[in-house]
């Protein structure tokens, strides 16, 4: 965990806020011999696009290229599409941004170079001199077709993450799968073609890298090989071994390397060794790239994850691009991750701030101000987001009806339980389908709604079970969760020790509490263990002051055995469990990180197997209930967890 000791720094390099002045118009008709003279162009509509200025950007891309037959300003505005449909998730915006990247991917097809006829590429396989394919294809090419090629890939990459998210079938989603392999495969070519050329290169004593190969298309190589290593090695192992089948494999490290290389970041130094005069129009995009790796995918994994490298990133473009709603978000979740949820506030008010064009994305703002909300458990804050969301959001809004729902059930007043009670009955119909398959997290919450209503209007610690889905526990300061989130969890446990001895009565009563009564002692306890896990044992990114650093020495050992006691009721409590049997699995999954951060790895491991063994661990072999909730994000988490367990301080 990081500390609050005040240290001696080298005062940083200041970086001139980014003004640029607007590449003119082109006069004379376009020529694809041509093309690479428009990525000024794109490079100017890039800025402005991350200095808040979109509407601008798309405007100045019109105008650049009104026919939109430009290989970077059709593919350039067919991004800009993507990212707005993906905010907006209306079936209207993403229509539309398919539309435009396939426009995009049709114009880049027009530049590629030609491929071989079959008898040439037969007679490629025996004189490979014909460079019909792999390297030589690539060398025989003309630097504006290695462009095309390079922005071909990238457009359908576009092509399929939206066709994926459109879909509403298994059919259109293969289609899509199979166009993101011909993008890898056209990145794993460009990355050995760049390869080969910097090894002649220095080979001949031109230097490390082959000074004929521009930083634009450099750039987009290692964003292109950095992303596919990336995706692949963060893909779920029973997919994975799939993949691996069709000769795929993800190297997390090489993809990371690749992606800090094209702006020249180094665990070593705090600034980049490319300036802004060296650096290639993808860049900027690679640098985004990280940071989505190291403070958002990092919920999902361990390995790699760095937020020191995110902070050096973020600290060099706040200063290019200081109204730049996207590192504003960046800052906003680099403060959440360390466990300064307040912090966060402030940076995501301002990236609300910063413009109002794209009004979609003040929806991330909102969204995750309400996590941050919850991390400081206040709860009325809190509510005020996820109002909003559900009132403008498009996303997913059985979640946000939830998320308002529960914030209203937390805090309780009797003049809301009938509103709580309209909420809960929308939120089933709400739920959404992607490549035709039901959201994981809209089937839980589906599920609890139900709950609420079979349980006459009740359920028990809904926003802190919703508050530890969204990691708002691991995100909380540590008195937050002594002050505020354990005396909650008493309150519930001392309600169920009421109904110790006659369990039927708990609840409904009737007799027929008994089912709802080991749930929620599950439940509680199940978050007790959490709750007492992190008072334990801070998340390792958390910042804590000096005092915070004893306390947490000094209380430690009882919160070990607090946490530790909560998880092992919740294991023997798993064959009573009636519906929430997910609490078993994630209870052995929250244990093992317990066990980690005690140094016992091995105690550890057996636990992280078990959830992967996919053995029913709630109750007997003859009693099996089948899937549970949230199987695949915990395999996900699990997997990982596994991999890192031999590396210090990420668990």
């Amino acid at each position: 965990m990081a500390s609050q000791t005040p240290q001696t720094q080298e005062p940083k390099p200041v970086v001139e806020p980014w003004q640029g002045t607007p590449p003119p118009f082109p006069k004379s008709p376009y020529s694809p011999t041509k093309a690479l003279e428009d990525i000024d162009g794109i490079v100017y509509a890039l800025h402005l696009f991350l200095g808040s200025h979109m509407v601008e950007s798309e405007q100045y891309c019109r105008e650049y290229d009104p026919k939109m037959e430009r290989l970077y300003f059709a593919t350039g505005f067919g991004l800009i599409q993507c990212v707005k449909g993906m905010m907006s998730f209306e079936d209207e915006d993403l229509v539309d941004a398919i539309a435009q990247v396939r426009h995009g991917n049709s114009i880049a097809s027009q530049h590629r170079k030609r491929a071989a006829s079959l008898p040439t590429r037969l007679a490629g396989l025996v004189v490979g001199s014909l460079n019909t394919s792999g390297v030589g294809f690539i060398k025989s090419m003309t630097p504006v077709e290695r462009h095309a090629e390079l922005v071909y890939a990238e457009s359908l990459f576009e092509k399929a993450l939206l066709g994926i998210v459109y879909s509403g079938d298994w059919l259109a989603f293969i289609k899509e799968a199979l166009n993101m392999r011909t993008t890898i495969n056209i990145y794993r070519q460009l990355g050995k073609y760049l390869e080969a050329v910097d090894a002649e290169a220095q080979a001949s004593g031109l230097g490390p890298e082959d000074p004929s190969v521009d930083a634009h298309f450099r750039s987009g190589v290692y964003l292109g090989v950095g992303m596919s290593n990336l995706i692949l090695s963060m893909m779920p192992s029973k997919l994975l071994t799939i993949v691996e089948l069709f000769g795929y494999k993800g190297d997390r490290h090489a993809g990371l390397a690749y992606l800090q290389k094209a702006g020249g970041w180094s665990a070593e130094s705090d600034e980049p060794s490319i300036g802004i005069e060296q650096e290639g129009v993808r860049r900027t995009i690679c640098d985004m790239a990280l940071l989505i790796f190291h403070l958002v995918l990092s919920s999902f994994t361990f390995e790699g994850v760095d937020i020191r490298m995110a902070q050096k990133i973020l600290d060099y473009h706040i200063q290019r691009y200081p109204n730049g709603v996207f590192f504003l978000f960046g800052q906003g979740r680099l403060h959440l991750c360390r466990g300064q949820p307040a912090t966060a506030i402030e940076y995501y008010r301002k990236a609300l701030q910063a413009q109002n064009q794209y009004r979609n994305l003040h929806q991330i703002s909102f969204w995750e101000m309400a996590v941050a909300h919850f991390a400081l458990w206040e709860i009325s804050e809190s509510l005020v987001c996820w109002r909003t969301l559900a009132a403008e959001a498009t996303w997913s809004k059985a979640t946000y009806t939830y998320g308002v729902a529960v914030s209203l059930l937390e805090l309780g007043d009797e003049k809301h339980q009938s509103e709580v009670s309209e909420l809960m009955d929308k939120v089933p119909e709400l739920r959404q389908r992607i490549a035709g398959k039901s959201i994981p997290l809209e089937k839980f919450i589906a599920r609890k709604a139900r709950k609420y209503k079979q349980q006459g209007g009740r359920l028990a610690l809904p926003a802190l079970e919703f508050a530890y889905i969204f990691l708002a526990i691991s995100r909380a300061p540590r008195s937050v969760i002594l002050a505020r989130m354990l005396p909650v969890i008493a309150t519930q446990l001392a309600a169920l020790d009421a109904h110790a001895r006659e369990p039927a009565k708990y609840g409904m009563g009737g007799g027929r509490g008994e089912d709802e009564y080991w749930d929620d002692r599950a439940l509680a306890l199940f978050l007790k263990g959490v709750c007492l896990r992190y008072v334990a044992h801070p998340d390792p990114d958390a910042v804590l002051d000096a005092a915070d650093e004893v306390a947490v020495k000094e209380g430690r050992a009882e919160a070990e055995k607090g946490a530790q006691e909560a998880f092992q009721a919740v294991f023997d409590l798993g064959p009573k469990i009636m519906y929430d049997h997910y609490l078993v699995y994630y209870a052995h999954y929250e244990y093992a990180r317990l066990l980690a951060c005690q140094g016992d790895k091995e105690t550890a491991r057996i636990h992280l197997e078990l959830v992967l063994s996919g053995k029913p661990l709630e109750v007997n072999a003859a009693g099996r209930k089948g899937k549970y909730s949230m199987e695949n994000a915990l395999h996900v988490r699990t997997h990982a967890a596994l991999e890192a367990l031999e590396r210090v301080g990420r668990l």
